[in-house]
């Protein structure tokens, strides 16, 4: 039932986009009609409603993305049973691709995710693909990859999800050009194993926990970010237990007012524009930060701190420029410290609310009569 392009329509088997029929047979019958010839499916714009759908290896799904940062648009696969593990189920679909779909949890449920891969082992490399997507309103984390080996997440968001906007165990990743945000843990997560991830030009902003938090991660490149109003750190790495993290490179990110107060944990330190603790081989460098409040000047200024730092090892954190980067100090030297370590040539200036002119901020931002085109304020 292809149709003049090779794909299949989930119309075909009976879906209807009206947002009352549960779909859910009929677009799993239309995803395991493409796994017999390795086919993508394809989605019309409507609202479809259903379960869990699980796909198979070289499987694709894609629609034509038309959604908004505020709104979904065009294809909407939206979930309708509180007691399913996820929306879309890639357990096991080697080669899979996600393209042009938002996907809604309707905060349905408890830890219910938008994608899941949860994997009992390792295996062969993985090796999805989720571009043009929107994930949303899980009461989970938006994309979730357990035991992941090789992911690509290209141009989606992930925007308010009771989780993190995506959540890794694994290796092998990249993410590039995605927008994580508003999401009630960190934008990216990383808790237990993960190596070798390159993120680069992702807006990662408002996410309640912090922007980008790894435990015990390696091998990561972090370049061309804009990290915005995390409730931790906007980059975070700590270890894991005994597993220290190792070969850190964040180059040329902008970081912006960290550590919101009411959304940090109870750590003095968590209100820190990036914090590095037992990192062996950090470069951190070329990067600009900044304190503020929230937008419409509202809210209490933030972080604490520039940059907080310890038990680093063959590490340097140099040539970073904290312009009003923080409010008490820039520099936090947090100890423990083994060789090689080169901390200098940090430039800025603490910032003082009531005596630095509101021109040494981002004065559009901070001015009361500021508005967003939407008319709405931030979380």
């Amino acid at each position: 039932m292809t149709d003049g392009n090779g794909m299949i329509n989930i119309c075909s088997f009976g879906a209807v986009g009206d947002g009352r029929t549960d779909n859910t047979a009929a677009i799993q019958k239309a995803l395991d009609a493409a796994a017999e010839t390795q086919a993508t499916v394809y989605v019309p714009e409507g609202v479809y409603l259903t379960s869990r759908l699980r796909f198979g290896p070289h499987v694709g799904m894609m629609g034509n993305p038309t959604w908004s940062y505020e709104s979904p648009g065009g294809p909407i696969l939206r979930l309708n049973d509180e007691k399913a593990s996820c929306l879309i189920d890639l357990t096991g679909a080697i080669g899979a691709t996600l393209n042009g779909l938002c996907l809604e949890g309707a905060d349905l449920g408890a830890d219910v995710h938008g994608v899941l891969i949860d994997n009992p082992e390792y295996r062969t490399t993985d090796m999805p693909l989720l571009e043009r997507c929107r994930i949303s309103h899980f009461t989970g984390d938006g994309v979730r990859f357990r035991r992941i080996w090789a992911f690509r997440i290209r141009s989606c968001m992930m925007i308010e999800n009771a989780g993190n906007g995506i959540w890794i165990r694994g290796w092998d990743g990249y993410l590039i050009d995605n927008c994580l945000t508003a999401n009630g843990q960190a934008g990216y997560g990383a808790y237990e194993e993960n190596v070798a991830f390159t993120l680069t030009g992702n807006r990662i902003e408002w996410n309640k926990a912090g922007g980008i938090v790894s435990h015990g991660g390696s091998h990561y490149n972090i370049t061309g970010n804009y990290i915005d109003r995390s409730g931790g750190p906007g980059i975070w790495f700590r270890p894991r237990g005994e597993v220290a993290c190792t070969i850190i490179s964040a180059v040329g990110n902008v970081i912006y007012r960290s550590g919101k107060p009411e959304w940090c944990p109870d750590d003095e330190y968590a209100s820190a524009q990036a914090r590095f603790e037992g990192v062996h081989g950090l470069v951190f460098t070329g990067n600009s930060m900044n304190a503020c409040k929230d937008d419409h000047g509202n809210g209490q200024f933030s972080p604490r701190y520039g940059i907080a730092y310890g038990a680093l090892r063959n590490s340097v954190i140099k040539d970073n420029v904290m312009h009003c980067g923080a409010i008490k100090e820039l520099m936090m030297d947090l100890g423990g410290h083994g060789d090689g370590v080169i901390v200098k040539d940090n430039v800025g200036s603490v910032f003082v609310p009531g005596q630095t002119p509101i021109a040494d901020l981002n004065a559009a931002w901070a001015d009361p009569a500021w508005e967003r085109p939407d008319g709405r304020e931030h979380r």
